[in-house]
C-alpha cells in the first residue's frame, strides 16, 4: 500500500486575523484540503470581520464559525510554511523554527479600502476584489510555493 503523502502545514498570517487571512483559510480548506492543513492567525488580533463572512458565503464558502487567533495558539505547531498577507504582519513575522519557510505576498486590506464606500454595496465590492485575487492564490498551492528545502527567511 502506498505511503500517504504528507499534507503541508500553511499558516496565513495578517495583522488582525479578521479578514485576509480567515478568506485564504477558508479557500485552502475549500480548494486544496487534500494537499494542506491551513492554518490562519494575527500578529495582533482581533474579530472576525462579518464582511469577509459574508462575501466568503457569496463564493459558497462558510466561515462564519471561524475566530480571530494569535500566533501563540499555534507555538507548538511545526508549519513547513508561513504566508504573510499584509506589510505589516510581514514586519512583525517571527523566526519559526526548523524548515519552516516564510513567503510574503501582501493583498491590500479590504476594512481600509471600504472605509470611504459610500454605500454597503460599494464596501463589499473591495472586499469582493480581494476575496477573488487570494483565491487566485491559494489556487495555486502548495506548488506556487517555494521549496521548503531551501531554507527559511533570514
Amino acid at each position: 500500500m502506498p505511503k500517504a503523502k504528507k499534507k503541508l502545514r500553511v499558516l496565513f498570517l495578517c495583522t488582525a486575523n479578521s479578514c485576509r487571512s480567515q478568506i485564504a483559510e477558508g479557500w485552502a480548506r475549500h480548494l486544496i484540503a487534500g494537499a494542506v492543513e491551513p492554518y490562519s492567525a494575527g500578529t495582533r488580533p482581533g474579530t472576525l470581520d462579518p464582511r469577509a463572512v459574508r462575501v466568503m458565503a457569496e463564493a459558497g464558502i462558510d466561515i462564519s464559525g471561524r475566530r480571530a487567533k494569535g500566533m501563540d495558539e499555534f507555538k507548538d505547531v511545526a508549519f513547513d510554511y508561513v504566508v504573510t498577507l499584509c506589510d505589516p504582519a510581514a514586519e512583525q513575522c517571527p523566526r519559526f523554527p526548523g524548515r519552516t519557510k516564510v513567503v510574503h505576498r501582501s493583498f491590500e486590506d479590504p476594512p481600509r479600502l471600504a472605509r470611504d464606500a459610500k454605500s454597503e454595496e460599494e464596501a463589499l465590492t473591495h472586499y469582493r476584489r480581494i476575496r477573488d485575487e487570494i483565491r487566485d492564490f491559494v489556487s495555486r498551492l502548495p506548488e506556487g510555493l517555494p521549496r521548503a528545502q531551501e531554507g527559511r527567511r533570514s
